[in-house]
């Protein structure tokens, strides 16, 4: 995709992140080597912008980038200038080009702050409805949703299925006897995972129950993320979208967390954040959603992952 005017990249932005941003400064970055995407809540006092600016210039900073575009999404004309002049100000000085910066209110661009040739303080209305890019991330199968809150809400618990693991987690609890050993959990729980992904299928409550309790020990959660690799990771994220849909809140850090390593595995960052607030319901320091996290922060690229472990 070929962005030549404000209207492609007010559209791209929503291809890019999966969804329509708002109250958010979205990046979008090239010349590096791995160029990469972000977004950050646009800072809701102007002793905020510094930390926004920081965020977004660490990461641009670290990969090399050369060039950068900034959209704001705002109808407060005011802080968002003030974001965008500090934003500028910040990637000049550190020798990265500001393409462009513009402020859009969903239905009007602007821009962010001064003066644009051709363009009167009252904005330029646009519809991006029927926008190629859009009409391309269909045509590719993209799920675009209309806000991040719509994103999260994919990730919302299925009250009755999860009722249901419930139940099978009690009958679990209640037979009599020890428990299995760690080592066959371990390998029981990677069979459980290769078939599922593989067939794309979803496990039964009372397999999704064992699960739950095998993740507890560190020994069976790592033999489940093991199959994890960048060629299955959509596979991966159906599957542990569908048991964090089913997991109770107090069990739901390691699914979770799984699910958000998944997500950026696969590329999909925004739904990584998403499933990992999912995670903190059950545990706000949880060692893999903490590792994934730091991941996402400084924009590291998903295969390095694979040269990691080759290395």
């Amino acid at each position: 995709m070929t962005a030549r005017t404000p209207e492609d990249m007010l559209a791209l932005v929503p291809v890019v992140l999966g969804f329509l941003p708002t109250d958010s400064v979205a990046m979008l970055t090239f010349g590096s080597r791995r160029p990469f995407h972000a977004r950050v809540d646009l800072p809701t006092a102007g002793t905020d912008i510094p930390k926004a600016v920081e965020t977004l210039l660490a990461p641009a900073r670290a990969h090399g980038v050369a060039q950068a575009l900034f959209v704001l999404y705002s109808d407060d004309d005011r802080l968002a200038a003030a974001t965008s002049r500090a934003l500028c100000r910040a990637f000049v000085d550190a020798g990265v080009q500001v393409i462009e910066a513009l402020r859009t209110d969903g239905h009007r661009w602007y821009a962010a702050h001064g003066r644009r040739p051709g363009v009167p303080a009252w904005g330029v209305p646009y519809d991006l409805s029927a926008h190629p890019f859009l009409a391309q991330a269909v045509l590719d199968g993209r799920v675009l949703h209309g806000s991040r809150e719509e994103l999260r809400r994919t990730l919302d618990g299925d009250v009755e299925r999860t009722g249901r693991v419930v139940a099978a987690l009690a009958a679990l609890g209640g037979r009599t006897g020890d428990p299995p050993p760690r080592a066959a959990e371990a390998l029981w729980a990677r069979d459980l995972v290769v078939r599922h992904t593989r067939a794309g299928s979803a496990p039964e409550d009372e397999e999704v129950a064992r699960l739950l309790r095998g993740l507890l020990e560190i020994e069976v959660r790592d033999a489940a993320w093991g199959p994890l690799d960048r060629a299955s990771s959509h596979a991966h994220v159906a599957f542990w979208t569908d048991v964090v849909r089913r997991t109770p809140v107090p069990l739901l850090a390691a699914p979770a967390a799984l699910l958000a390593f998944a997500a950026w595995q696969a590329g999909h960052g925004a739904l990584a954040w998403c499933a990992l607030d999912r995670s903190a319901e059950a545990d706000e320091d949880y060692s893999l959603a903490a590792l994934v996290a730091q991941a996402l922060e400084r924009a590291v690229p998903p295969d390095a992952w694979d040269e990691r472990a080759c290395g």
